[in-house]
């Protein structure tokens, strides 16, 4: 509900793609340069009593934003500071919150698959009912509403986290974790691209993150532009793309077994890339509400069977004392590429007009597919990585 009623904030207060740009660059671009910083700590400290942490301060955000616009006194600047400080959080939250998935199941090799899918579904569930409620709720009430229920929202997540009890861990580095960060990180970025298939599945996330997944910043253009509608049109476009992803993610939740060295499993991978790149595509030539719904039915669909997989395979791979720096660098392929993204497909859609931008994105993200399929050939992937018991490294 916030990131719909900030991106429709935004474009009411600027008319701007390139604005909008700018506030997703803020929020995501700490993820960058903390990111390796953020795996350090994950593997170092509770990850329980963090997760407490970053949800308090996300709430205090929240609360600072809805008074700024329920009082009327927000400003560009604001919106920029709070989406610096929640992408401050968010950088230490996601790998966090990836790296506790693992920990609160007890049998990892037998149900990891179903509890990322899981995750996937709750994440992606909420981007589909948030969406419509926001849509509704800033027609008639504001924006400042919705960061105001955001707000609330995170007493329940308290609440959740609080009722908890899970194991303690081991940390890296000796019982001390004596290591420095710098030693620590060196050893996560070795370990994570001196195992192929988790550096192949990291390029294929990075380029998603950078000309792929950068379309759903321009839907509140197209829901002014195209559809000639507000912010209910621009949650009907969301919601869209929220029910694709949950379809994906429900569908792979109730996969009962998933070989992760299976090549067809990582074809499936580089096919979804071509339909995603495909449906981009054709997302440019739509000039109709209802031939738009379902192409972003499909775009969300194969966008999140990209990064549901590509995380379910990750954590297979990795050893339990580094998951938290492999996760942050999962995140910084995801979230950390994400924000150049958003100020790339900003400034050209300034310039040269949404049409030309998606098709621009969607043809060249269908290069990049027929890239990765062919790197799965050529490598031999099938044989030499994905069936192997040991993983070669460089």
């Amino acid at each position: 509900m916030q990131q719909l009623a900030m991106s429709w904030l935004v474009y009411r207060m600027t008319r701007s793609p390139f604005w909008l740009g700018l506030i997703a660059f803020c929020s995501q671009a700490p993820t960058l340069f903390l990111g390796l910083y953020a795996g350090v700590m994950v593997d170092r400290v509770n990850l329980h009593r963090l997760l407490m942490w970053t949800q308090a301060l996300s709430s205090i955000q929240a609360f600072i934003l809805a008074f700024l616009v329920l009082t009327g006194r927000v400003h560009l600047e604001h919106l920029v500071g709070l989406s610096l400080c929640l992408g401050v959080i968010n950088a230490m939250d996601t790998p966090a919150r990836q790296s506790f998935v693992i920990q609160m199941i007890e049998d990892s090799k037998k149900d990891l698959s179903n509890a990322i899918a899981l995750s996937s579904s709750v994440m992606n569930g909420t981007r589909l009912i948030g969406p419509a409620i926001a849509g509704v709720v800033v027609s008639v009430f504001g924006e400042g509403v919705c960061f105001l229920l955001n707000a609330f929202s995170y007493f329940a997540v308290l609440l959740a986290l609080g009722r908890m009890q899970v194991k303690t861990r081991s940390l890296p580095g000796g019982p001390n974790g004596n290591e420095s960060i710098l030693q620590s990180v060196l050893e996560g970025i070795r370990f994570a691209f001196g195992v192929k298939p988790i550096r192949i599945l990291l390029v294929l996330l990075a380029t998603l993150s950078l000309i792929g997944a950068p379309f759903v910043t321009l839907l509140p253009l197209m829901a002014d532009q195209v559809f000639k509608g507000g912010a209910h049109t621009l949650g009907v476009l969301t919601t869209a793309t929220g029910l694709g992803a949950l379809f994906s993610s429900f569908w792979l939740a109730s996969r009962k077994k998933i070989n992760y060295r299976n090549f067809h499993f990582h074809r499936a991978i580089g096919a979804c890339a071509l339909i995603f790149a495909v449906a981009l595509i054709g997302l440019s030539f739509s000039s109709r509400l209802e031939w738009a719904l379902p192409i972003l039915l499909v775009c969300g669909f194969a966008m999140l069977f990209q990064m549901a997989a590509s995380n379910m395979t990750i954590q297979a791979l990795v050893d339990d004392d580094k998951r938290g720096r492999v996760m942050s660098l999962f995140t910084l392929a995801l979230l950390g590429i994400s924000p150049f993204g958003s100020l790339f497909v900003g400034v050209v859609a300034e310039r040269v007009g949404l049409f030309h931008t998606l098709l621009g994105c969607g043809s060249l993200y269908l290069v990049f597919g027929f890239w990765f399929i062919r790197k799965l050939k050529t490598q031999r992937l099938e044989s030499r990585l994905f069936l192997d018991t040991e993983f070669p490294k460089d």
